[in-house]
């Protein structure tokens, strides 16, 4: 018997793995804590649980996304406005 919240977990597991490309600690560090994390839960049944930790996870994507986007207009900002501070 097959749980039908399978899919959304896979589903967040790949999203979670592909945004975890661009980590600030690299690709493999974050790899390996994905998979840790995802390993400790492997046991759990409840549903509601499951859709507990489907939220947290997708709270995660929220921050990494969040953390990308920051270090990008960091990058922009550094870029654009650098004469700004050999002027004063």
């Amino acid at each position: 018997m097959t749980n039908p919240l399978r899919g959304e977990v896979l589903n967040l597991y790949k999203n979670l793995l592909y945004l975890g490309r661009e980590y600030p600690k690299g690709a493999d560090y974050f790899r390996s804590r994905l998979k840790a994390a995802f390993l400790k839960n492997k046991d759990v049944k409840d549903p509601e649980k499951i859709k507990q930790l489907i939220s947290r996870g997708e709270f995660v994507i929220k921050e990494l996304e969040a953390l990308y986007y920051l270090r990008k207009y960091r990058a922009m900002k550094q870029r654009y406005y650098e004469d700004d501070k050999k002027n004063k």
